[in-house]
């Protein structure tokens, strides 16, 4: 057997990529603007929820190391490490502390929004901009903090019995692809139909729950080795990357889930279309096969 040309391959492996599930991720990331969303993503996380949930955390005079670290599933040098980057004493209410409250507050919206804006690019909605949609904005900051709270509830009940980290994976799966459903709905405006919107909460979810699972894996020794190398920063440049990750997730569980629908949609049109076609072909057939009445 003579050996394939490099051309012949070439064309062969790009019809194969004409038309796949590839293409069409590929073309609805691009669409989406997907690496500068996730980096101005994670710049705004840490620019101005971090500060923000530490301000209210200080407020209350609790700690918010534990919470990151628990996400992050750190081990316990590494959970030592970001400890080290938070205050434990309590922070009294000062015409500066409510200045930083406030703006860390406008820029907690603004990453509302900006996880809106990539819902709009994934489902080629045109922006809603006015001040109900900020009003809608932080309606959905304020559905964040609530499940933050619900996620550290469950995660204290579940993780300590017998199937711990399964029921806990179970109980996050249904719960975030429930908030990410009424996300998608809501920051879309009811613009998209709960049916439409299904996959993407799907797909956002199974992609959370991956990153945890990644992050268990990776953030425990980077965030050990960034503070041996860089100190402090070292750190903080993990924890941006967590955030950029999380960026990721979001607009990827989007964008998977809209061409998932696409995709569907699509072969359940070619296969109706085929039925008619071939009861059309069985009509014609024995139409044709009938005795001539003249004969």
């Amino acid at each position: 057997m003579g050996s394939l040309r490099p051309g012949r391959v070439g064309s062969a492996l790009r019809d194969r990529y004409e038309g796949s599930l590839a293409q069409d991720l590929m073309k609805a990331l691009r669409a989406a603007e997907f690496g500068n969303r996730i980096i101005l993503f994670g710049a705004a996380m840490l620019l101005s929820v971090l500060p923000m949930i530490i301000l209210l955390s200080a407020l209350a005079s609790s700690r918010v190391d534990d919470d990151i670290s628990q996400h992050l599933g750190l081990s316990n040098q590494g959970s030592r490490i970001v400890s080290g980057l938070f205050r434990t004493s309590s922070a009294s209410v000062s015409p500066a502390v409510l200045l930083s409250l406030v703006l860390s507050l406008a820029g907690t919206i603004a990453v509302a929004r900006s996880v809106q804006v990539i819902y709009e690019q994934a489902f080629e909605q045109s922006n809603g901009p006015g001040v109900r949609n900020l009003l809608r904005c932080a309606v959905w900051v304020a559905g964040v903090a609530g499940l933050l709270i619900a996620d550290a509830a469950m995660g204290r009940a579940l993780r300590d019995g017998p199937a711990g980290p399964v029921v806990l994976g179970l109980v996050e799966f249904a719960a975030l692809a429930l908030f990410f459903w009424w996300t998608l709905h809501f920051l879309l405006g009811g613009r998209e139909p709960w049916r439409r919107v299904g996959p993407s909460a799907i797909a956002t979810a199974l992609f959370w729950i991956g990153l945890g699972v990644f992050a268990s894996f990776y953030f425990s020794s980077t965030i050990v080795s960034d503070s041996r190398l860089y100190g402090t920063i070292g750190v903080v440049f993990s924890l941006m990357t967590w955030f950029i990750a999380i960026g990721a997730v979001i607009t990827l569980g989007a964008v998977v889930g809209v061409v998932w629908e696409q995709r569907s949609n699509a072969r359940h049109h070619r296969i109706k279309g085929g039925s008619r076609r071939d009861g059309r072909h069985d009509t014609s057939v024995r139409e044709g096969n009938r005795p001539d009445p003249a004969n």
